[in-house]
């Protein structure tokens, strides 16, 4: 790409990978009982189908973020995008369970290696008084590819399959990975960075051990896992690596995988953990409506899928003129704004969801959610990443995504266990009645999605708004500005 090229077109070949990135961590959700029918596989497996992707996506991405800071941003996208694309090709043609949750492992490593370059790139391509709309146009992307998933994998799934809510991204892959050599700059930032060898064991061993002890905790009745190992020491053992982790990237004098000093920036404070919210939110509320609607409603994953079909239409059209408000008014109150609408969409659906419901009472608390998502991720990253040092843009950027995709595995584990457990709940106080134990597990789940976004108002309300900089202040290409 030329020095004159439109940074807009190379924001658009970077979409195509994000949004399939995004994709693929809500898809898979409305195929869950097709799933759990084909592979013969119980729930918690199908689970971890999910929880797996979201972890090696997560824990990565402070690395991954590192690497393209030193070998190119687009380097690491086309290799990420190239790893992902064979990954979904994998992942179709798994024939058990174990095999797909070892092909959304490697599908996860691509979309970290992915991840943290779109949001350095925008830095890089737009100066800050041009940054909303594109920030605008990466949040559309996100709450479009997030809330289309179920829609998309509702009409694969009764017509083609499960295995094609994977197939299909190949041939989108392979338009992007034309498209981003084309396009993309391949912009050097060249910082020779060192790599925290020890902090990258103990983050991955942390976060693998909390996720699995979450995650099966139900599976293992709370009890041994092996031999004298039980679940409760499993969380811990993680917990204790991921402090030691902490402590190690404080007194690590060299190159940290987490510089606790971007902390020390308020808004990037309060917009990571805004975002981790957000991520937990966003990945555990399909669960507990795919079950209600497919296996309570008993409506096919297209109907289901059709159902969210105006959530995702709203959240699209929204998003783009919510990241140019954030130009002008304190981002802050619309982040506030985008989680109390989801909230209030949860908790509407929670009220309204019975076994003799029919499919329109979801409708008005999914329009609220999708107000909310097309509220939520435009102004959430401008606010967090506007303040942030030019120098660490990259590395901010990768523990921004970090966090969120953190909340996500956070919500896939937590969501999953908790339905399980008021699913086994149920059916015992309901003597076998099956839609009246579904309802009730998820209508109880529900609820803590909910709690979780009160914590994301709170953090959302420390925010400042954002202090502007002189345009030279921040890397640029003279496509941005022309």
């Amino acid at each position: 790409m030329s020095e004159r090229a439109n940074p807009w077109a190379a924001l658009g070949a970077l979409c195509i990978g994000f949004f399939m990135i995004l994709l693929d961590t809500t898809i898979v959700s409305i195929a869950i009982p097709s799933m759990v029918r084909g592979l013969d596989a119980d729930l918690n497996s199908i689970v971890w189908v999910m929880s797996v992707y979201l972890l090696t996506y997560a824990v990565p991405m402070l690395f991954t973020s590192r690497l393209g800071d030193r070998f190119g941003p687009k380097r690491l996208f086309v290799a990420g995008l190239a790893v992902f694309t064979l990954a979904s090709l994998w992942c179709g043609l798994s024939g058990t369970a174990e095999m797909l949750i070892a092909a959304r492992a490697v599908q996860g490593l691509g979309a970290a290696l992915m991840t943290p370059q779109t949001l350095a790139f925008i830095t890089h391509l737009f100066p800050p008084a041009k940054r909303g709309p594109a920030m605008g146009l990466w949040g559309g992307v996100a709450g479009l590819a997030t809330i289309t998933g179920p829609l998309l994998g509702g009409v694969l799934v009764d017509n083609l399959g499960w295995e094609w809510i994977f197939f299909v991204n190949v041939p989108i892959g392979a338009v992007g990975l034309v498209l981003a050599m084309l396009l993309v700059p391949d912009w050097q930032p060249r910082h020779s960075h060192s790599f925290d060898i020890p902090g990258i064991l103990l983050s991955v061993a942390g976060m693998s051990l909390v996720v699995f002890g979450l995650q099966n905790g139900q599976h293992y009745d709370w009890g041994t896992v092996a031999g004298p190992v039980n679940v409760a020491e499993v969380i811990a053992a993680g917990v204790v690596l991921l402090v030691a982790f902490v402590v190690w990237q404080r007194y690590n004098r060299r190159e940290p995988l987490l510089p606790l000093r971007v902390f020390g920036n308020r808004n990037f404070s309060a917009g990571t953990l805004t975002s981790v919210t957000i991520g937990f939110t966003m990945t555990a509320m399909f669960l507990p409506l795919v079950i209600y609607i497919q296996d309570v409603l008993l409506l096919s994953p297209t109907s289901a899928g059709l159902i969210t079909a105006p959530m995702s239409l709203l959240s699209g059209l929204l998003a783009p003129f919510i990241g140019r408000l954030s130009d002008k008014v304190n981002p802050k109150y619309l982040v506030i704004l985008g989680i109390v609408a989801l909230a209030a969409g949860l908790a509407l659906i929670a009220l309204m969801a019975r076994e003799t419901s029919t499919w329109w009472v979801t409708f008005p608390g999914l329009l609220l959610c999708g107000v909310g998502t097309g509220s939520v991720f435009a102004p959430m990253s401008n606010a967090t990443m506007s303040s942030v040092e030019p120098r660490l843009a990259g590395t901010a950027s990768g523990i921004f995504n970090t966090a969120r995709q953190i909340g996500g595995v956070l919500g896939s584990a937590a969501c999953g266990v908790l339905l399980q457990a008021r699913i086994s709940a149920g059916m015992a106080a309901s003597h076998g009645n099956a839609p009246q134990a579904l309802t009730q597990a998820a209508r109880e789940t529900l609820l803590l999605p909910i709690a979780v976004l009160l914590l994301g108002i709170v953090a959302a309300a420390a925010m400042r708004r954002p202090a502007a900089r002189p345009a030279q202040s921040q890397p640029d290409t003279a496509g941005a500005r022309a």
